[in-house]
Protein backbone atom coordinates (compact mmCIF):
# COMPACT_ATOMS: atom_id res chain seq x y z
CA UNK A 1 0.00 0.00 0.00
CA UNK A 2 1.39 3.37 -0.98
CA UNK A 3 2.24 5.75 1.85
CA UNK A 4 2.82 9.50 1.74
CA UNK A 5 5.77 11.19 3.46
CA UNK A 6 3.59 11.89 6.50
CA UNK A 7 2.48 8.27 6.81
CA UNK A 8 -0.98 8.87 5.39
CA UNK A 9 -2.27 6.30 2.94
CA UNK A 10 -2.52 7.57 -0.63
CA UNK A 11 -4.31 4.48 -1.86
CA UNK A 12 -7.37 5.64 -3.78
CA UNK A 13 -9.40 2.77 -2.38
CA UNK A 14 -8.80 4.06 1.14
CA UNK A 15 -9.95 7.52 0.07
CA UNK A 16 -13.17 6.13 -1.41
CA UNK A 17 -13.94 4.10 1.70
CA UNK A 18 -13.14 7.12 3.86
CA UNK A 19 -15.74 9.11 1.92
CA UNK A 20 -18.59 6.61 2.06
CA UNK A 21 -17.92 5.22 5.55
CA UNK A 22 -19.61 6.42 8.72
CA UNK A 23 -16.41 6.34 10.76
CA UNK A 24 -15.98 10.11 11.18
CA UNK A 25 -17.15 10.99 14.67
CA UNK A 26 -18.26 14.60 14.98
CA UNK A 27 -19.16 14.51 18.67
CA UNK A 28 -17.97 11.68 20.92
CA UNK A 29 -20.57 10.62 23.46
CA UNK A 30 -21.03 7.57 25.67
CA UNK A 31 -23.93 6.62 27.92
CA UNK A 32 -23.57 3.76 30.42
CA UNK A 33 -20.67 2.41 28.40
CA UNK A 34 -22.61 2.49 25.12
CA UNK A 35 -21.01 4.48 22.31
CA UNK A 36 -23.62 7.00 21.12
CA UNK A 37 -21.20 9.21 19.22
CA UNK A 38 -22.68 11.52 16.61
CA UNK A 39 -21.31 10.77 13.15
CA UNK A 40 -21.70 12.58 9.84
CA UNK A 41 -24.65 10.38 8.87
CA UNK A 42 -26.48 11.21 12.09
CA UNK A 43 -26.02 14.91 11.39
CA UNK A 44 -27.33 14.49 7.84
CA UNK A 45 -30.33 12.60 9.22
CA UNK A 46 -31.04 15.48 11.61
CA UNK A 47 -30.70 18.00 8.78
CA UNK A 48 -33.13 16.02 6.62
CA UNK A 49 -35.64 15.72 9.48
CA UNK A 50 -35.35 19.44 10.25
CA UNK A 51 -35.87 20.39 6.60
CA UNK A 52 -38.95 18.15 6.33
CA UNK A 53 -40.51 19.52 9.52
CA UNK A 54 -39.88 23.09 8.38
CA UNK A 55 -41.21 22.34 4.90
CA UNK A 56 -44.33 20.65 6.28
CA UNK A 57 -45.10 23.49 8.68
CA UNK A 58 -44.54 26.13 6.00
CA UNK A 59 -46.55 24.34 3.31
CA UNK A 60 -49.49 23.64 5.65
CA UNK A 61 -49.65 27.09 7.25
CA UNK A 62 -52.65 28.18 5.16
CA UNK A 63 -54.57 25.04 6.11
CA UNK A 64 -54.11 25.90 9.76
CA UNK A 65 -55.43 29.44 9.20
CA UNK A 66 -58.14 28.94 6.57
CA UNK A 67 -60.95 26.44 6.20
CA UNK A 68 -60.64 25.45 2.53
CA UNK A 69 -57.67 27.30 1.02
CA UNK A 70 -56.64 27.03 -2.63
CA UNK A 71 -53.13 25.51 -2.66
CA UNK A 72 -50.47 27.45 -4.54
CA UNK A 73 -46.71 27.32 -5.00
CA UNK A 74 -44.91 25.06 -2.56
CA UNK A 75 -48.17 23.84 -1.02
CA UNK A 76 -49.45 22.77 -4.42
CA UNK A 77 -46.18 20.97 -5.24
CA UNK A 78 -46.21 19.14 -1.91
CA UNK A 79 -49.84 18.14 -2.40
CA UNK A 80 -48.98 16.73 -5.81
CA UNK A 81 -46.29 14.46 -4.32
CA UNK A 82 -48.55 13.41 -1.43
CA UNK A 83 -51.35 12.58 -3.89
CA UNK A 84 -48.90 10.61 -6.03
CA UNK A 85 -47.84 8.47 -3.05
CA UNK A 86 -51.46 8.08 -1.95
CA UNK A 87 -52.92 7.05 -5.31
CA UNK A 88 -49.87 5.31 -6.74
CA UNK A 89 -48.62 3.41 -3.69
CA UNK A 90 -50.96 3.44 -0.71
CA UNK A 91 -54.37 2.73 -2.23
CA UNK A 92 -53.22 -0.13 -4.53
CA UNK A 93 -51.15 -1.70 -1.72
CA UNK A 94 -53.07 -1.36 1.55
CA UNK A 95 -56.53 -0.49 0.25
CA UNK A 96 -58.53 2.73 0.43
CA UNK A 97 -59.93 1.90 3.87
CA UNK A 98 -56.44 1.74 5.40
CA UNK A 99 -54.88 4.84 3.83
CA UNK A 100 -55.39 7.08 6.85
CA UNK A 101 -53.99 4.42 9.20
CA UNK A 102 -50.78 3.66 7.29
CA UNK A 103 -50.45 6.82 5.23
CA UNK A 104 -48.32 8.73 7.77
CA UNK A 105 -45.74 5.94 7.98
CA UNK A 106 -45.50 5.40 4.21
CA UNK A 107 -45.38 9.16 3.52
CA UNK A 108 -42.64 9.55 6.13
CA UNK A 109 -40.58 6.82 4.47
CA UNK A 110 -40.84 8.41 1.05
CA UNK A 111 -40.10 12.00 2.04
CA UNK A 112 -37.31 11.15 4.52
CA UNK A 113 -35.48 8.78 2.18
CA UNK A 114 -35.85 11.12 -0.80
CA UNK A 115 -34.58 14.10 1.21
CA UNK A 116 -31.55 12.21 2.52
CA UNK A 117 -30.76 10.91 -0.97
CA UNK A 118 -30.85 14.39 -2.47
CA UNK A 119 -28.83 15.95 0.36
CA UNK A 120 -26.08 13.44 -0.30
CA UNK A 121 -25.65 14.91 -3.79
CA UNK A 122 -25.19 18.50 -2.62
CA UNK A 123 -21.46 19.42 -2.37
CA UNK A 124 -22.25 22.01 0.31
CA UNK A 125 -22.84 19.22 2.83
CA UNK A 126 -19.26 18.05 2.42
CA UNK A 127 -18.30 20.71 4.95
CA UNK A 128 -20.17 19.03 7.80
CA UNK A 129 -17.41 16.44 7.73
CA UNK A 130 -14.39 18.74 7.63
CA UNK A 131 -14.06 18.23 3.88
CA UNK A 132 -14.00 14.42 3.97
CA UNK A 133 -17.30 14.21 2.13
CA UNK A 134 -20.98 14.35 3.01
CA UNK A 135 -22.07 11.03 1.61
CA UNK A 136 -25.76 10.23 1.81
CA UNK A 137 -26.98 8.81 5.10
CA UNK A 138 -29.07 6.23 3.23
CA UNK A 139 -25.80 4.59 2.21
CA UNK A 140 -25.41 3.59 5.85
CA UNK A 141 -26.62 0.04 6.48
CA UNK A 142 -27.45 0.90 10.10
CA UNK A 143 -29.90 3.58 9.01
CA UNK A 144 -31.53 1.52 6.25
CA UNK A 145 -31.76 -1.45 8.63
CA UNK A 146 -33.55 0.76 11.17
CA UNK A 147 -36.11 1.77 8.54
CA UNK A 148 -36.50 -1.87 7.50
CA UNK A 149 -37.06 -2.95 11.12
CA UNK A 150 -39.85 -0.38 11.38
CA UNK A 151 -41.41 -1.99 8.31
CA UNK A 152 -40.93 -5.45 9.85
CA UNK A 153 -42.93 -4.55 12.95
CA UNK A 154 -45.47 -2.58 10.91
CA UNK A 155 -46.22 -5.75 8.91
CA UNK A 156 -46.93 -7.70 12.09
CA UNK A 157 -48.97 -4.89 13.69
CA UNK A 158 -51.04 -4.43 10.53
CA UNK A 159 -51.93 -8.13 10.40
CA UNK A 160 -52.72 -8.35 14.12
CA UNK A 161 -54.93 -5.24 14.04
CA UNK A 162 -56.83 -6.52 11.02
CA UNK A 163 -57.20 -10.22 11.85
CA UNK A 164 -56.24 -10.70 15.47
CA UNK A 165 -53.06 -12.17 16.90
CA UNK A 166 -53.57 -15.86 16.19
CA UNK A 167 -55.27 -15.51 12.81
CA UNK A 168 -52.50 -13.21 11.60
CA UNK A 169 -49.90 -15.93 12.07
CA UNK A 170 -52.27 -18.52 10.63
CA UNK A 171 -52.68 -16.38 7.50
CA UNK A 172 -49.00 -16.80 6.75
CA UNK A 173 -49.75 -20.31 5.50
CA UNK A 174 -52.26 -20.72 2.63
CA UNK A 175 -55.32 -22.81 3.34
CA UNK A 176 -56.02 -26.29 1.97
CA UNK A 177 -52.32 -27.15 1.83
CA UNK A 178 -51.35 -30.83 2.42
CA UNK A 179 -49.70 -31.41 5.78
CA UNK A 180 -46.62 -32.85 4.12
CA UNK A 181 -46.11 -29.56 2.29
CA UNK A 182 -46.40 -27.58 5.53
CA UNK A 183 -43.11 -29.09 6.71
CA UNK A 184 -41.39 -27.19 3.91
CA UNK A 185 -43.75 -24.22 3.62
CA UNK A 186 -43.72 -23.04 7.24
CA UNK A 187 -39.90 -22.64 7.46
CA UNK A 188 -39.94 -20.82 4.13
CA UNK A 189 -42.60 -18.40 5.35
CA UNK A 190 -40.66 -17.78 8.57
CA UNK A 191 -37.51 -17.09 6.58
CA UNK A 192 -39.39 -14.72 4.28
CA UNK A 193 -40.33 -12.60 7.30
CA UNK A 194 -36.66 -11.78 7.81
CA UNK A 195 -35.66 -11.77 4.15
CA UNK A 196 -38.01 -8.87 3.43
CA UNK A 197 -36.38 -6.35 5.79
CA UNK A 198 -32.94 -7.62 4.79
CA UNK A 199 -33.75 -6.98 1.13
CA UNK A 200 -35.04 -3.50 1.96
CA UNK A 201 -31.89 -2.76 3.93
CA UNK A 202 -29.37 -3.87 1.33
CA UNK A 203 -31.20 -2.58 -1.74
CA UNK A 204 -31.30 1.02 -0.54
CA UNK A 205 -27.84 1.10 1.07
CA UNK A 206 -26.09 -0.64 -1.82
CA UNK A 207 -27.64 1.52 -4.53
CA UNK A 208 -26.88 4.80 -2.79
CA UNK A 209 -23.33 3.79 -1.86
CA UNK A 210 -22.57 2.49 -5.37
CA UNK A 211 -23.40 5.85 -6.92
CA UNK A 212 -20.99 7.73 -4.66
CA UNK A 213 -18.24 5.17 -5.23
CA UNK A 214 -18.71 5.47 -9.00
CA UNK A 215 -18.43 9.26 -8.87
CA UNK A 216 -15.28 9.11 -6.72
CA UNK A 217 -13.71 6.44 -8.92
CA UNK A 218 -14.24 8.58 -12.01
CA UNK A 219 -12.72 11.62 -10.29
CA UNK A 220 -9.72 9.59 -9.12
CA UNK A 221 -7.70 9.78 -12.39
CA UNK A 222 -7.53 13.57 -12.03
CA UNK A 223 -5.45 13.25 -8.88
CA UNK A 224 -3.51 10.20 -10.02
CA UNK A 225 -2.50 11.28 -13.55
CA UNK A 226 -2.54 15.11 -13.17
CA UNK A 227 -3.66 15.39 -16.79
CA UNK A 228 -5.91 18.23 -17.97
CA UNK A 229 -7.59 16.15 -20.69
CA UNK A 230 -8.34 13.37 -18.23
CA UNK A 231 -9.72 15.97 -15.83
CA UNK A 232 -12.13 17.39 -18.42
CA UNK A 233 -13.32 13.89 -19.34
CA UNK A 234 -13.79 12.93 -15.67
CA UNK A 235 -15.80 16.06 -14.92
CA UNK A 236 -17.99 15.54 -17.99
CA UNK A 237 -18.68 11.93 -17.02
CA UNK A 238 -19.48 12.91 -13.45
CA UNK A 239 -22.01 15.48 -14.62
CA UNK A 240 -23.83 12.67 -16.38
CA UNK A 241 -23.57 10.39 -13.37
CA UNK A 242 -24.89 13.16 -11.12
CA UNK A 243 -28.06 13.40 -13.20
CA UNK A 244 -28.30 9.61 -13.09
CA UNK A 245 -27.88 9.74 -9.30
CA UNK A 246 -30.79 12.18 -9.05
CA UNK A 247 -32.99 9.67 -10.87
CA UNK A 248 -31.66 6.83 -8.69
CA UNK A 249 -32.39 8.88 -5.55
CA UNK A 250 -36.03 9.27 -6.57
CA UNK A 251 -36.39 5.67 -7.72
CA UNK A 252 -34.88 4.20 -4.55
CA UNK A 253 -37.16 6.29 -2.32
CA UNK A 254 -40.10 5.08 -4.41
CA UNK A 255 -39.00 1.42 -4.35
CA UNK A 256 -38.44 1.30 -0.58
CA UNK A 257 -41.79 2.99 0.02
CA UNK A 258 -43.62 0.78 -2.46
CA UNK A 259 -42.20 -2.48 -1.10
CA UNK A 260 -42.97 -1.45 2.49
CA UNK A 261 -46.56 -0.64 1.50
CA UNK A 262 -46.89 -3.90 -0.43
CA UNK A 263 -45.62 -5.97 2.51
CA UNK A 264 -48.02 -4.22 4.88
CA UNK A 265 -50.84 -4.70 2.38
CA UNK A 266 -50.09 -8.42 2.11
CA UNK A 267 -50.45 -8.69 5.86
CA UNK A 268 -53.80 -6.89 5.76
CA UNK A 269 -55.09 -8.76 2.70
CA UNK A 270 -53.44 -12.20 2.83
CA UNK A 271 -55.93 -13.59 0.32
CA UNK A 272 -54.41 -11.37 -2.36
Amino acid sequence: MAQSSHGTSTNIGDKIIEHVANSDVMIHFELFGVDLSITKHVIMLWIAAGLLITLGLYASRRYRKEGRPVPTGLTNALEYVVDFVRTGILIPSVGKDHVLKWGPLIMSFFFLILTMNILGLIPLFNYINHGHGGTTATGNVTLTASLAIITFFAIIIAGVLEHGFFKHWKNMVPGNVPKAVLIILIPIEIMSMFVRPFALTMRLAANMTAGHIAMLAIFAPIFILHNAYVGVASVAMNVGITFLEIIVSIVQAYVFTLLSAVFIGQSIHPQH
